[in-house]
């Protein structure tokens, strides 16, 4: 990995912030704590920095390298390459996902005579064309991008506040179903979705132009993403109440829809459109290009950009075959928790932990 392409502290604040939000925003998440799920998200944020540190420790150690460069160096090639082929697996997969839950949206709100291949074939075009342009561009596309993301935020919760829709009574009590309850969505539930995710990002970390204040500057996107997560769940449940909110398969857009200003300010449900729209678009493409950096570094391609095209192409037609529909797909959603938590979460720490008593044991 070379240092040729500079990317800014602004353009990763930014980019991880829209990755945070991706499908988060819309989706349920931590279902099992009810009404307490907001303070579930809060409760997991420590565990996202945690892990985030991690991440950032090891781009550190290995500052030219991504994570499937110096998985070689820490565990040697013959384990390291399998692991390594698993990320980019994994990374195709969840892209899948999120294009399928931006697809299903589409077709329920607006597109309902299309079919869920063309609305996917028309979504991934655009990833085609950022990434064959370069991670430099996509990274300042970001930049733009999450000005939007806020202000439709911004929007969104100004006509909820003057609509009176919001009932805080039905966020108590705070507990919910109890503590333990709102612990087990915060770990793993939350921490998996979408803390974990961050694993990707290590493959753009060695592209940062100021490295040293990569921590500080990821952990200050995952904090403000991690409240307006917190925030955006909880307008949820206010508004919907506890029953409604684990019903709906896109909390966010039945709340918005519910949300009007007299006759003034009515259907705001394309704010929910393109929140899901741009979330979607971010997230994808992170997850395509971290595959395809991590397929370039494995087989030896010097380009990246050429191994768009192939990755894109496969999560088009895993989002369209990898389920019949919208439940089956959130059921296969869980059991690919464990996945996440264990190639997101352990991997990471078991190399820093190989790598720290290895280097210890050097000194001495």
């Amino acid at each position: 990995m070379t240092g040729k392409t500079n990317i800014s502290l602004t353009q990763l604040i930014a980019m991880i912030m829209l990755f945070e939000f991706g499908t988060a925003l819309v989706v349920p998440i931590g279902l099992v704590a009810a009404q307490g799920v907001w303070l579930s998200i809060l409760i997991a944020l420590p565990g996202g920095l945690l892990l985030y540190r991690v991440y950032v420790y090891l781009s550190r150690e290995y500052p030219q390298l991504i994570i499937s460069a110096y998985m070689r160096k820490i565990l040697g090639p013959f384990l390291a390459f399998p692991i390594s082929y698993l990320y980019i697996l994994s990374f195709m997969y969840i892209a899948s996902r999120n294009l399928r839950e931006a697809g299903d949206l589409l077709i329920t709100t607006a597109y309902d005579q299309t079919p869920l291949f063309v609305v996917h074939a028309v979504f991934v075009l655009p990833v085609i064309y950022v990434l064959s342009r370069g991670v430099e561009v996509f990274f300042r596309l970001g930049e733009i991008y999450i000005l939007v993301m806020l202000s439709l935020g911004g929007i969104g919760w100004c006509a909820a506040l003057f609509s009176g829709e919001i009932n805080l009574n039905n966020l108590l009590p705070i507990y919910g179903e109890g503590w333990g309850k709102i612990v087990q969505a915060a770990y793993p539930n939350i921490l998996a979705f979408p803390f974990a995710e961050l694993v990707c990002f290590t493959t753009v970390l060695p592209l940062l132009n100021h490295k040293h204040k990569a921590a500080k500057i990821g952990m200050t996107a995952i904090v403000a993403s991690g409240v307006l997560l917190s925030m955006t769940h909880a307008l949820n449940i206010a508004v919907l109440g506890t029953d409604m909110y684990e019903r709906a398969t896109f909390p966010l857009f039945t709340t918005v829809s519910i949300v009007h200003i007299g006759e003034f300010l009515q259907r705001l449900d394309a704010i929910v459109l393109l929140t899901l729209i741009i979330g979607v678009f971010f997230k994808m493409t992170m997850y395509c290009y971290a595959a395809s950096a991590i397929a370039a570094d494995l087989f030896k391609v010097s380009n990246i950009r050429t191994l768009t095209y192939p990755i894109v192409t496969v999560v088009l037609f895993m989002s369209v075959l990898s389920a019949w529909s919208y439940p089956e797909h959130a059921e296969e959603g869980e059991t690919s928790l464990y996945m996440i938590l264990i190639l997101f979460g352990a991997v990471p720490v078991l190399l820093a932990v190989v790598h720290s008593m290895r280097k210890k044991l050097q000194v001495h």
